[in-house]
């Protein structure tokens, strides 16, 4: 005890020492009053410098006493000198506020940023002096964040959740609780086509985030902007010329965790037709076992290379800033796949819940490449005229192998004899989807502080092509519980080779004129605008049937590739008359009238958007459909309203309200029917569109420029929303199909939350949001009538709306040290649970269960413009589940598994995934 005294003595005393001789501070912006991070601080004349942490801050331990002068850089500010007097103790906290120099000025916020827009601190501003409701991840966020499409940057925002591939990477985004067909997506404020093969939604995993600027995500409209986007609309500003030469290049590579464990699954492309035989000779044509290469069933499997990620970007302002030349390209190699075990099921009798039929275990092997390019030029003759040109390319090729084995429990099943029958099928499927965008744009002062012109001609496309996907079967058995594949079966669809493709097309034009007149003393800007876009689409497909020419040929003895079997096509000429092959067109005019005016403290924006739309559809080969084509036309009223009210220069109130509408994709009106692989599907052609009034309340507190508080509420009232149900058909009862429909009237209303908060080397980020939707469908059981025959009955079941989260929770745990050069984050996301597929029947709706993913990356800077970087995905190698919520006593003579009074019904595991990397920037 009396050596330890001493020892807590001297620490204290080091400790308050060190306390007592240090000098601390914050530098902020002087306009905006946010926290500067990475400025340099000097005292001059000894050896002490720091930069500041991430709130500001700064501390200079242990300073010499007296009179120095604290020197303060960051760029595109102008450098800071005062004088000041050093204590033993007791030094006040100092605060210094930077300016910027002239050229550093932010103008027109929401268009473009002169200085480094895709700054954190330009994405917070845009969020405070932004009309509507937004959420804005900068680019430098997505650069040190785990994530390489926008597909998974944007779960990171506050509200969204995604929908996942069967590779485990985001695809869709789920804004609001509100299913991805309710949003749209823009590239720098323009409408994109979608390349899916039946909607309208965009596949985000297709975008490289690297080529982005930064992402904003709108939670309401305004009446200048399109009203199809009820959750609503995400944005991609595409990186901008900076004003001085600036280069970026970055390599990396990585590796799945799930091939270290097992092999990678391939097949040949190279003898891919792009074309059907069909297509290739014409309609009489007759195809044979020649037509089809065999490369497609020519399997392998082996440990992949390392993927390849690498990204390349230039640009520059020249002509004394008159020109602005950009230049940027992405191309990603990587390697993903998981490994499911999928329960089918069927609804039985008057049992309340399904029985399980069989199992298969599945595993996907996916190559993914994926490229983009990004091109901007932009001219300001004068300070009142200026024209932009861009373009946007994106790419992505899927190279995808299924590999399954299905076990039958409905006959000569035996779990505990381990005896069943199998079947072995391999799907093997190349996937292309683009999409290209240019847009010219002018930008037009006509009456200095008067009257604005802005006017866009823009083209678009979109591509999916599927091209000669091919299926293969073979029968197994399992004896004794050792397993075996045995014959080709000579019934059925054994071996299917189909192509398919849909190309859509856009073509469009915007106008916006703005005047300014005082009133009463406040400039009011009265807009006027219109809109016309023509869109086309052409959707192809064709399936051929092959059978063995052999009959029962015996695996290991009769062949031991598929690609030694001959072959017989039983449809040699195709399957192409069938309802997916269809035209379909889409023309929409639109007009608004919009006024803004700003006091000292409230901002008000409010008007009143017209949209026509005459969509229709042309079956090219109809199979006595009482409607081939059909066409629906109709206006749309659309009034918004915005306001923002200033509490104090650190925070204020918003309040909103917009109706905007949902569309009908082309595919879901049309009549016809058509198979996907657990089930079927057909489209509806007196399908409506949905309307919705949507509220919005949000709380703002900024109180340094980086820290934020956001705290708000919204409700939707949504008339005719789009849900999918299963369908008995009209006439022929055994055949069900998965149908679009309108429901009446649902209601979706939530809380969110977005907090920000940096403590000088550290930070958090993280939101939470509560949503609560309800509709009303109808549902079928059976029970049994007196007779003792099954009888069908209906009733109407409330539920959540298709893909809602009741909760959504993000967590980023930031560090980051500039004098050392590091940079690392530690992320969460949570999603919990929501409906994943709709059943006919009650109760028996297939729900995801809530998951938690976890990420991680880190970047090391050096003081050559060189930097290393780390990223990891899916840390806690979360699976996706599939469940009905009940069980089936059934199902336990089967190795369906239960949880918690659940029946699983799917699950896949993706593994982790890791990248390394170089980065250097000039």
């Amino acid at each position: 005890m009396k050596t330890l005294l001493p020892v807590l003595f001297c620490l204290l005393f080091s400790i308050t020492a060190a306390r007592a001789t240090s000098l601390k501070g914050y530098v902020y912006d002087q306009k905006t009053g946010e926290a500067l991070v990475g400025a340099s601080v000097l005292l001059e004349k000894t050896d002490r410098a720091v930069l500041t942490g991430l709130d500001g801050s700064f501390v200079i331990k242990h300073p010499p006493t007296g009179t120095f002068t604290i020197k303060v850089s960051y760029l595109m500010y102008k450098t800071f000198s005062q004088q000041i007097s050093i204590l033993k103790e007791d030094n006040p906290v100092v605060k210094i506020f930077l300016s910027e120099t002239k050229d550093a000025e932010l103008h027109e916020v929401m268009i473009s940023a002169k200085n480094d827009g895709s700054a954190e601190k330009t994405a917070r501003r845009i969020e405070q002096k932004s009309p509507q409701l937004v959420n804005v991840v900068s680019g430098r966020a997505m650069e040190v964040s785990p994530d390489l499409t926008v597909a998974n940057v944007i779960q990171r925002v506050s509200g969204v959740s995604v929908e996942r591939s069967s590779s485990g990477d985001g695809q869709y985004a789920i804004l609001r609780g509100m299913d991805k067909r309710y949003n749209y997506t823009l590239v720098n404020g323009v409408k994109i086509p979608s390349p899916d093969n039946k909607y309208r939604y965009v596949p985000l995993d297709i975008f490289p985030s690297e080529l982005l600027e930064r992402l904003e995500v709108y939670k309401t409209l305004n009446s200048n902007m399109e009203a199809d986007a009820v959750g609503g609309a995400i944005n991609m500003v595409m990186k901008d010329a900076p004003d001085k030469l600036q280069l970026k290049v970055n390599l990396a590579t990585g590796y799945s965790q799930l091939f270290m464990d097992r092999g990678f699954a391939s097949f040949k492309t190279n003898g891919i037709n792009g074309k059907s035989p069909y297509e290739l000779n014409g309609k009489d044509y007759k195809a044979t076992q020649l037509d089809f290469p065999k490369g497609t069933i020519d399997y392998s499997s082996k440990h992949p290379a390392p993927g390849l990620v690498g990204g390349l970007s230039v640009g520059r302002r020249f002509l004394d800033n008159k020109l602005g030349v950009l230049l940027a390209g992405s191309y990603q190699n990587t390697y993903r796949g998981s490994n499911s075990t999928f329960y089918n099921s069927s609804n039985v009798d008057t049992d309340p819940f399904a029985t399980i039929t069989s199992r298969e275990d599945r595993q996907y092997s996916e190559q993914q490449q994926r490229y983009g390019t990004h091109a901007k030029l932009d001219y300001i003759f004068n300070p009142r005229h200026k024209l932009s040109l861009y373009n946007a390319y994106v790419n992505l090729q899927s190279t995808q192998l299924r590999d399954s084995k299905e076990t039958d429990f409905s006959s000569g099943y035996n779990q505990s004899l381990g005896n069943a029958k199998l079947n072995y099928e391999t799907r093997s499927r190349f996937t292309e989807q683009q999409i290209f965008n240019t847009t010219l744009q002018g930008e037009h002062q006509l009456i200095p502080k008067q009257l604005k012109l802005n006017w866009s001609a823009v083209y678009s496309s979109a591509k999916n092509d599927v091209p000669d996907q091919s299926t293969i079967n073979i029968l197994g058995i399992r004896e004794n519980f050792a397993e075996r594949k045995t014959v080709v079966q000579s019934i059925g669809d054994v071996y299917t080779r189909r192509w398919e493709r849909n190309t859509e097309e856009d073509k469009a034009g915007y106008l916006d004129l703005t005047y300014t007149i005082p009133i009463a003393g406040v400039n009011v800007d009265f807009s006027a605008g219109a809109l016309y876009r023509d869109k086309q689409r052409s959707s192809f497909y064709n399936n051929y049937t092959l059978t063995p020419a052999t009959q029962n040929l015996e695996y290991g003895k009769d062949f031991n590739n598929y690609s030694d079997i001959s072959w017989i096509v039983k449809n040699p000429a195709g399957a192409v008359n069938n309802p997916l092959t269809y035209d379909a067109s889409e023309k929409i005019g639109a007009g608004y009238g919009m006024f803004k005016l700003n006091t000292k403290d409230l901002e008000v924006i409010g008007g009143l958007r017209i949209e026509h739309t005459d969509q229709g559809y042309r079956m090219l080969f109809p199979a006595g459909e009482l409607r081939p084509s059909g066409k629906q036309v109709y206006t749309d009223y659309l009034p918004s309203m915005n306001l923002k009210y200033k509490l104090s220069k650190k925070e204020q109130l918003r309040a909103s309200y917009f109706r905007s509408l949902n569309r009908p994709g082309f595919y879901e009106l049309i009549p016809g029917g058509g198979n996907r692989e657990e089930y079927k599907e057909r489209g509806n052609p007196d399908l409506k569109r949905a309307l919705a009034d949507n509220l919005d309340l949000r709380y703002e507190l900024f109180p340094n420029g980086t820290d934020q508080l956001m705290v708000g509420a919204f409700y939707k009232n949504i008339q005719n929303p789009i849900e999918y149900t299963f369908q008995a058909d009209a006439t022929r009862g055994q055949d069900t199909y998965y149908v679009p429909g309108n429901f009446g009237t649902a209601k979706n209303y939530g809380l969110e939350l977005d907090y920000i908060k940096f403590f000088h080397e550290f930070g958090v980020k993280a939101n939470y949001t509560y949503t609560h939707s309800r509709i009303t469908t109808t549902k079928t059981y059976r029970i049994r009538d007196a007779n003792g025959d099954l009888q069908p009955l209906s009733t109407n079941q409330s539920r959540p709306l298709f893909g809602q989260s009741a909760h959504i929770a993000n967590v980023s745990l930031l560090y980051k040290d500039s004098k050392k050069g590091w940079d690392a984050q530690l992320a969460a996301s949570y999603t919990g649970e929501r409906i994943n597929t709709i059943s006919q029947f009650l109760n028996n709706d297939l729900w995801q269960k809530g998951f938690i993913q976890m990420d991680a990356s880190a970047e090391k800077k050096f003081k050559n413009n060189l930097s290393v970087f780390i990223k990891a995905g899916n840390l806690l190698n979360t699976p996706l589940k599939l469940f009905i919520k009940g069980t089936n006593e059934k199902n336990s003579q089967t190795t369906a598994q239960e949880f918690d009074g659940n029946t699983l019904i799917r699950n896949d595991y993706y593994k982790q995934n890791y990248l390394l990397g170089l980065r250097y920037k000039l």
